[in-house]
């Protein structure tokens, strides 16, 4: 490729100024290169709320990345307006040849893009992307019969084959740093100035941006050798952590896995894996994407939720009686954070106790995770929905209270979100309502009036559960 005179780099969500693909092409390609981020109205515009963490997050993560290429000697124009607008705009103000950036596999994402890429071409300039945010994607990893997995094992030893030293090399940046152009007198807008305001986001002591990714990397690779051993207990210190910096890109997936690639541990080696599921989430949404808005398995649409709006509501704000599930879903309203485990118990519950329809928690969580990713958030619902590809069957059911004995025995963590129950003797804090009166009151935890009674009975709503699935299943069209 011949050297162009000047590139815009359009910076999504690949907050970081290095081993960033689209950053590097331009600068090998180009002698003048100017980067833009647009805080998308086409987004912002249609959150439900004005205390968002995400918008925050963006923020502080964009704000360091303006200054780590100012410190090269760079600059960052940061709008407020639709991409699809202002992107061709500032390409014709800045008389760039062309604007890279890093391929986007959600479909709005998709649609955007084709809008800027036609704009763009209308005025003889391009639009140039590139894989970033996975290590294969789209079509790299198939079935010998060409077509895509619908099973994780296989896609993960098939993905394994495919990895090498070449997958993994990060894209550099620092070699051609002189060729950024400076971006005089631009600055972040504020919150404010974009009509949000502030949230707890730095009461929590979230490390933030690029350098709070390598704080809480540097930290988790003295513990990924017994990530194996303490990732499904929420009371401990067992994540990485760096979920909502894989999600904006502040840390480099290339990165992550070779540190997870080049350990033998069981703990480095399950990571590794869980690094690939969200992978098989990103080519499932781009080969089927109507699993947005429908089952994986067509079939399961036609299951006969009941879908109780105060049975929801009781779910949401963490009064289902059952401590697991309340700890789970207070962590989630109050943090933008929710343990995997507690995940799959949340989903679990609300579709196979409450019986209702997966769609409604899956916007839940899109609402209010600070991680949230359709693709993975999708792939992670139908999964516990038993509706998705390589799901959980649905005759296995979580119980709510066997999975709250296994992985929090002692309730450290039900006593941290739910302080009412903070005196509830160890062998009570599962199912409170089994404590007798004289127990109830001696913890200040009186059942139905400081805490709630189970909304269900888990033995019931397993059994009717179990009928709305064999109900579909039964059926010769398979429920259509």
């Amino acid at each position: 490729m011949t050297t162009r005179a000047r590139a815009l780099v359009w910076f999504r969500r690949d907050l970081r100024a290095h081993d960033h693909a689209a950053l590097s092409h331009a600068l090998r390609n180009a002698d003048a290169v100017h980067c833009v981020f647009v805080f998308d109205r086409e987004i912002l515009d249609a959150l439900d709320h004005r205390e968002d963490r995400r918008v925050e997050f963006i923020w502080h993560a964009v704000t360091q990345l303006k200054a780590a290429l100012e410190k090269s000697g760079g600059g960052l124009h940061v709008l407020h307006g639709r991409a699809r607008d202002v992107i061709p705009a500032l390409a014709a103000e800045l008389d760039v040849e062309a604007v890279y950036a890093n391929h986007d596999y959600e479909p709005a994402a998709i649609d955007r893009d084709a809008h800027v890429a036609h704009a763009l071409a209308a005025a003889g300039r391009g639009l140039r992307t590139f894989k970033d945010q996975v290590i294969f994607e789209r079509d790299e990893v198939l079935t010998k019969a060409g077509k895509p997995y619908h099973v994780f094992t296989p896609y993960k030893n098939a993905w394994l084959a495919l990895l090498d030293g070449d997958a993994v090399e990060a894209h550099p940046v620092k070699e051609h740093v002189s060729r950024l152009a400076p971006a005089a007198g631009t600055a972040v807008p504020t919150l404010a100035d974009m009509g949000f305001r502030p949230t707890n986001l730095t009461d929590l002591k979230l490390p933030l941006g690029a350098d709070g990714a390598q704080t809480l990397l540097d930290d988790f690779l003295t513990r990924i050798d017994e990530y194996d051993r303490r990732r499904d207990f929420p009371g401990v210190r067992g994540p990485s952590y760096l979920s909502v910096h894989l999600r904006f890109g502040t840390v480099s997936i290339r990165e992550l896995v070779r540190h997870a690639a080049s350990r033998t541990s069981p703990g480095a080696r399950v990571w590794l894996s869980e690094l690939i599921w969200r992978e098989f989430y990103f080519q499932l949404l781009w080969h089927y994407p109507h699993v947005v808005n429908a089952s994986f398995k067509p079939e399961f649409d036609a299951l006969a939720f009941e879908n109780r709006e105060d049975f929801f509501a009781a779910w949401c704000e963490g009064r289902t009686g059952y401590p697991i599930v309340d700890a789970a879903m207070r962590q989630l309203n109050t943090t933008g954070y929710m343990h995997n485990r507690l995940r799959m118990i949340v989903a679990s519950f609300l579709v196979k106790d409450l019986h209702i329809d997966w769609r409604w928690g899956e916007r839940y969580f899109a609402r209010h995770l600070n991680d949230f990713d359709l693709a993975a958030n999708n792939g992670g619902w139908q999964w516990a929905a038993s509706t998705g590809c390589d799901a959980q069957p649905y005759f296995r059911i979580f119980s709510p209270v066997s999975q709250s004995e296994r992985f929090d025995p002692a309730g450290k963590f039900i006593r941290q979100y739910l302080p009412v129950l903070s005196e509830v003797p160890a062998r009570f804090i599962h199912a409170p309502w089994t404590m007798g009166p004289l127990d109830q009151q001696a913890a200040g935890a009186v059942i139905d009036r400081d805490y709630p009674a189970p909304m269900v009975d888990h033995a019931i709503a397993r059994v009717k559960a179990l009928k709305m699935f064999t109900a579909v299943k039964a059926k010769p069209d398979g429920g259509n």
